[in-house]
């Protein structure tokens, strides 16, 4: 198995923390920025026209190394951004809610700074809005999160079932695919395939739209690259 992890492009939080080091007006769930649309649409480009070109040390090249799938998380700066990629690379978009943001869906009370879950996008939200995306059959009409906010000690545990349902899925077979996910859940993900522990002072930089290969053999796992962004204009590196 080849497992390409991607993070979504800019969204307006993003852009909200980078001028003002402030989460004060952040959205519940963002929408990309247009720098985030362009990051993904570059992208994109390049995994449909060039990937098979960056190759590791010895590699050899082949057309068929895009991927063959695309799987995403159900929050909207990821789904804005695997829906440019999965067109053109004309595959099939799948959502894996699990791969979301650490914490969930949330508003924060500022008076009391609790954070309170909210329901989310429903099923006819996706359905409209992005008609090619194959949502699980367990999400309705009550929204796709529709729980309280996500207390960081189930982080960890979350990631773990994201990589064994990869593994139960594709961990066997030859097959070559996407996750579009989130900088935070891709620092537990990341911990937990290496192994390593998921402290604090462990961060993986994972810039927005920038990609890391996994390879996954019987007798072997390769991080052949982690935090690839050279596809992307300077300007547009956030």
């Amino acid at each position: 198995m080849r497992l390409y992890l991607i993070r979504h492009g800019q969204s307006v939080n993003n852009l909200l923390w980078a001028e003002t080091q402030s989460d004060q007006g952040r959205s519940v769930d963002p929408v990309l920025t247009d720098t985030g649309r362009a990051q993904a649409e570059c992208a994109a480009r390049f995994m449909r026209d060039e990937l098979h070109t960056h190759l590791p040390l010895n590699g050899q090249a082949n057309k068929a190394a895009r991927p063959m799938l695309l799987y995403t998380s159900l929050m909207t700066r990821a789904v804005e951004t695997g829906e440019i990629i999965a067109r053109a690379l004309g595959t099939p978009f799948v959502a894996l809610p699990d791969a979301h943001e650490v914490g969930g869906l949330y508003w924060e009370d500022k008076t009391t700074g609790e954070k309170i879950g909210v329901p989310g996008p429903n099923r006819a939200h996706f359905e409209t809005r992005y008609p090619t995306l194959q949502l699980p059959h367990t999400l309705d009409e009550r929204g796709w999160w529709n729980r309280p906010h996500e207390d960081k000690t189930l982080h960890a545990a979350r990631a773990a079932r994201v990589w064994e349902f990869i593994m139960a899925q594709h961990g066997t077979r030859q097959d070559i695919l996407g996750l579009v996910t989130h900088g935070g859940l891709y620092n537990y993900l990341l911990a937990h395939i290496l192994n390593m522990p998921t402290r604090e002072n462990i961060w993986f930089t994972f810039n927005n739209c920038a990609i890391t290969r996994l390879d996954v053999n019987p007798d072997e796992l390769k991080l052949v690259y982690q935090n690839r962004f050279d596809f992307l204009p300077p300007e547009w590196l956030t």
